[in-house]
């Protein structure tokens, strides 16, 4: 090899060194690397470009003591710290390093790093916390993004926390943040999550809080509210009918709006309903007049009684069509909310999401109503008359004449 050649390699080897160095993974770094080796207290990881990690092995041992990975795993974690002399690189767990002195606590604090800690009780105005053997306070307006009214149900709870607060001295005096870096990591994902946020856009979500009038869904760092209208094609209560806390969902945004408000500048409007199948595009197909189907009653009017087909698709049963010949005041004589009813079906007209209903099994012989109570011609001489037409009288009621006599025959 000429003296050129070897200049040239030891040039392309200074350059790889150099590039290896730039490339070194810095203190808040996540980092993937593969698991090479498990000693007795920590578990050793290549990072490539010939970086190793090293991470305490009680960052990977469940609450039974456990370890949870083994060599040839990949492991994600965060960079807790690089020795500016060796280049080692310590690695924390999901969030940060699992730290054992009050040093190590400073640099965390003075760098902004992520410590672990166990919740180990609450006190006046919010959480204890155990970070690496010292007592940290965690305010209660601090333990998460949304307001937490049992904070006890925290208890227990293992989290990463922000040191907002360091005093030492013979007890450090630590004071902690959780919310701090939920909203680091919400600010990062809304910011990702901006092209594809416009008015039309299917995302997913998942519900974070129910209310009465609706639901509060989080988009990935933003949050957008599905209102009650907007959750089922039927009629609901309350959101908890259909949804729960920590459920995922595929929502459309319907509207976006700037309320100039820094802590919340937009709000979003969501809905699931947009996304489900309109049960009227070929309602003509499914339901033939004639034919019989099975409901459920959601309501009833003086004129007639509202029956649940399916999700989003209701029939009404005009009063006439419920009496089997005799005449009804109201619906609830014969029907009540909620009753599973066997109707045939009279109409269908979709363009006015429409369908007429019965009864009676045998519409031939039934005096129906079109239109949601507009009467339908029947043959001639055949039914009921029309609705201003005088009743027939009732022999089992009597005239006013009879009555009158019996009345004058028990004064004699």
């Amino acid at each position: 090899m000429t003296d050129e050649s070897e200049f040239e390699a030891l040039l392309r080897e200074l350059e790889k060194t150099e590039q290896a160095v730039a490339e070194r993974p810095k203190p808040g770094d996540r980092v993937k690397g593969q698991v090479i080796a498990i000693g007795e207290e920590q578990v050793f990881v290549d990072l490539g470009g010939k970086a190793e990690g090293a991470i305490d092995i009680g960052n990977l041992k469940d609450k039974e003591g456990n370890l949870s990975v083994a060599v040839g795993d990949e492991l994600e974690a965060t960079v807790a710290a690089v020795d500016a002399d060796t280049g080692a690189v310590s690695l924390g767990g999901k969030h940060g390093k699992q730290l054992h002195g009050a040093e190590e606590l400073e640099a965390a604090y003075q760098q902004g790093l992520p410590v672990e800690g166990s919740i180990t009780g609450t006190t006046k105005g919010g959480l204890e916390v155990r970070i690496a053997g010292h007592r940290a306070f965690c305010p209660a307006s601090q333990a998460d993004i949304r307001f937490v009214e049992d904070l006890s149900s925290m208890v227990g709870q293992h989290h990463a926390f922000r040191i907002t607060k360091l005093e030492a001295g013979k007890r450090l005096n630590l004071v902690v943040s959780r919310r701090a870096l939920l909203e680091a990591e919400r600010a990062a994902q809304a910011e990702a999550l901006k092209e594809q946020l416009q008015e039309g856009a299917v995302l997913n979500g998942k519900v974070v809080g129910l209310k009465d009038f609706g639901a509060f869904v989080d988009l990935g760092g933003v949050e957008g509210m599905v209102h009650i209208s907007e959750m089922s094609l039927t009629r609901i209560r309350h959101p908890e009918e259909v949804l729960s806390l920590g459920q995922d969902v595929e929502v459309q945004v319907l509207r976006i709006e700037d309320t100039g408000n820094p802590k919340r500048p937009q709000k979003i409007a969501l809905s699931i309903r947009a996304l489900a199948k309109d049960p009227w595009s070929d309602v003509t197909a499914r339901y033939a007049p004639g034919s019989r189907v099975d409901g459920r009653v959601t309501r009833t009017q003086p004129f007639g009684a509202f029956v649940e087909l399916e999700p989003g698709l209701e029939g009404m049963i005009h009063i006439s069509e419920l009496g089997a010949g005799r005449r009804l005041n109201h619906p609830d004589e014969v029907l009540s909310t909620g009753q599973e009813v066997t109707a045939t079906v009279l109409k269908v007209e979709p363009e006015r999401k429409r369908i007429g209903l019965s009864l009676a099994e045998d519409t031939n012989a039934s005096q129906a109503r079109d239109d949601y109570g507009q009467e339908r011609r029947g043959k001639p001489g055949g039914g009921r008359g029309r609705r201003d037409e005088a009743p027939e009288p009732d022999d089992r009621m009597g005239t006013f004449g009879d009555l009158l006599k019996e009345q004058m025959g028990r004064d004699e």
